[in-house]
């Protein structure tokens, strides 16, 4: 079973999203926090595999609860952010910090149950319709640490950057690269390891960063 926290200040938010996760068989809902404090708080104790956390709460908010909750690194839960387009800006400090994934919250129930599979195996969500927009904005915006060392990657490897750079599934990766989806999570994980990244999200970020992928 995939242990899943929200963190909501709206009850009718919360309970939509309860609703929809305990209709799946391998996902459950050990608790529900109304701030950022709570949400903290509530995940040490809980230690759930994945918090979806919406940003704008009172008090404590879900950006610096996050930051907070994944300066544990490896015992950290993953998270995903819940936000919408005009929140762009709160969104860039969550890349640096390592947020498993960006949902919006009218997203359809399937990307939701997606978005938390995805990051409960380790994986991002990288939305086709959300990824370009917001990884350019940031790389352009954020300050900017020495570029990644892609010269550790084969070429094979740069090829699969690029397709998730592009927000490309593994099996959509795989079909374009003629060879297996089994082929393509270990060059990920590979890429993954070699670059230092937590995960899909992070290494789209390097291939901005380090110019392989064009702003065009």
């Amino acid at each position: 079973m995939i242990n899943v926290l929200i963190a909501d200040d709206e009850e009718l938010v919360r309970t939509g999203i309860q609703m929809i996760i305990e209709a799946e068989d391998d996902l459950v809902v050990i608790g529900e926090a109304r701030d950022g404090e709570e949400a903290l708080r509530m995940a040490i104790e809980l230690e759930p595999d994945v918090v979806l956390m919406d940003i704008r709460m009172p008090g404590l908010d879900g950006l610096e609860a996050s930051r907070r909750l994944l300066r544990n690194g490896g015992s950290s839960p993953r998270i995903v952010l819940l936000t919408t387009f005009d929140l762009d800006e709160y969104v860039y400090e969550a890349l640096r910090v390592g947020a498993s994934g960006f949902l919006l919250k009218d997203a359809p129930a399937t990307q939701l149950v997606t978005a938390i599979r995805a990051a409960a195996a380790g994986d991002a969500l990288l939305a086709p319709s959300i990824t370009r927009r917001l990884i350019d904005d940031f790389t352009q915006r954020s300050p900017r640490s020495a570029p990644p060392d892609l010269e550790l990657l084969t070429p094979r490897e740069v090829d699969v950057l690029r397709c998730l750079a592009r927000g490309l599934s593994n099996a959509e990766i795989a079909e374009e690269l003629f060879v297996s989806e089994a082929t393509i999570k270990t060059h990920v994980a590979r890429i993954l390891m070699k670059l230092g990244v937590r995960d899909r999200v992070q290494a789209v970020i390097a291939a901005y960063e380090s110019g392989l992928v064009g702003r065009d």
